[in-house]
């Protein structure tokens, strides 16, 4: 594993050179997108760059407050059904919010909530929203393979996933342009990269080494992470959650987290207990 002083200039780094990347991309986006030469001039470029630079650098705050709307969107359309018992919805937040310190995004609020559905997957959209359904709890063993998945979810959010493959549809369906996007459009775009559009390869990697490093900084045992991984790849078919499902392989992605634990450490530490998760969760079984 990397040493703190590798993470820490790792993490001031990537805060300094994110906004200049993104003003680069998004220029570059736009000069790329194939429009005639003669039609453009410099409010063409830079307009329209702008628009997508709003999206990939917005404060903290207002990605929350975008978390938020996309939340209730949720909710209050039926898509997700929140489970209610409080004891396992207390449970599983203290699980997050335990993960939260040791994340690379720790001074946002995180919303760790619990879906009723049997399927088995873990979703997070952004601003510190991560879901969980009832089906994975169910399927999971102990806390360490809960945590493993939290903190998956979590490196979603601290390298701003969601927000990235946002800004790649809004320039793909040709909607950066200089009147701006209605709030309704930016939301339903968010919820349709979170919830339905594969994540790409280096996101994927990108997700698990951050959900391994936070859960060892966290003293949950690395091993969950990975057998959590394992027992769904063996399951296979509709037990494949979306998580996991899309590229690169199962088979890369567990080989690749089993290289990043330092040997003699993947049991070491807490949540290995599987009577004392079952304990916890007992109203869901």
């Amino acid at each position: 594993m990397s040493n703190p002083y590798f993470l820490l200039s790792r993490k001031f780094y990537r805060r300094l050179i994110y906004p200049a990347t993104a003003l680069f991309v998004a220029l570059g986006l736009v000069v790329g997108s194939g429009y005639p030469s003669t039609a453009l001039n410099w409010r063409d470029l830079i307009v329209p760059g702008i628009q997508v630079i709003q999206i990939t650098t917005m404060s903290d705050e207002q990605e929350v407050n975008l978390g938020k709307q996309m939340n209730e969107q949720l909710l209050s359309s039926g898509q997700f059904k929140r489970y209610r018992n409080q004891q396992v919805n207390d449970y599983i937040n203290a699980i997050g919010q335990r993960l939260v310190p040791a994340s690379d995004r720790p001074d946002i609020p995180y919303t760790f909530q619990i879906i009723d559905d049997d399927v088995i997957n873990a979703y997070a959209t952004m601003g510190g929203f991560v879901y969980i359904t009832t089906g994975l709890l169910q399927e999971a063993s102990n806390e360490a393979e809960v945590a493993g998945v939290l903190a998956h979810e979590i490196g979603h959010i601290s390298e701003k996933h969601t927000l990235k493959q946002m800004r790649e549809q809004i320039v793909a369906r040709g909607l950066a342009d200089a009147a701006g996007l209605d709030s309704s459009v930016v939301v339903g775009i968010g919820l349709e990269v979170a919830l339905r559009l594969p994540r790409s390869r280096q996101h994927e990697y990108e997700a698990d080494l951050r959900g391994l490093e936070t859960v060892m900084a966290a003293n949950y045992a690395p091993s969950g992470l990975i057998a959590f991984f394992q027992k769904l790849m063996d399951k296979g078919g509709s037990s494949v959650p979306g998580f996991l499902s899309t590229h690169p392989s199962p088979e890369n992605r567990i080989s690749q987290l089993k290289q990043q634990v330092p040997a003699g450490m993947l049991d070491r530490g807490d949540g290995l207990n599987s009577s004392a998760y079952r304990a916890n969760i007992s109203p869901l079984l």
